[in-house]
């Protein structure tokens, strides 16, 4: 498992599913020199998987070192989308539930 797959998987351990009942939302992270991967939240689950969802809800595009700095806290994810580190289509409004759904 690449660094990428792994800081995927451990915002599973992070997973809040009292935030996320009533929800079915798929994230999909396009990391440009880290693969993709995808998190599903249906019903109060969560489920990481690799490559690309059919049906992605919001896609995030970012490098390996945004997406460690949004989920370490070092990097605000607002700021991050303002000056361009991160791009995001789609939902838009989704992306900024992460922080609600995962301990992050």
């Amino acid at each position: 498992m690449t660094d990428v797959g792994k800081v995927i998987e451990n915002l599973k351990q992070g997973f809040k599913p009292e935030a996320a009942q009533g929800m079915d939302e798929v994230f999909q992270f396009d990391i440009k020199d880290g693969g993709e991967y995808f998190i599903e939240i249906k019903d109060g689950e969560c489920n990481v998987g690799t490559g690309e969802h059919d049906d992605p809800s919001v896609t995030l595009i970012m490098d390996q070192e945004t997406l460690k700095g949004v989920l370490s806290g070092s990097v605000n994810g607002m700021t991050a989308f303002m000056t361009g580190k991160i791009k995001a289509q789609g939902n838009m409004m989704l992306a900024t539930k992460l922080n609600s759904l995962f301990a992050i």
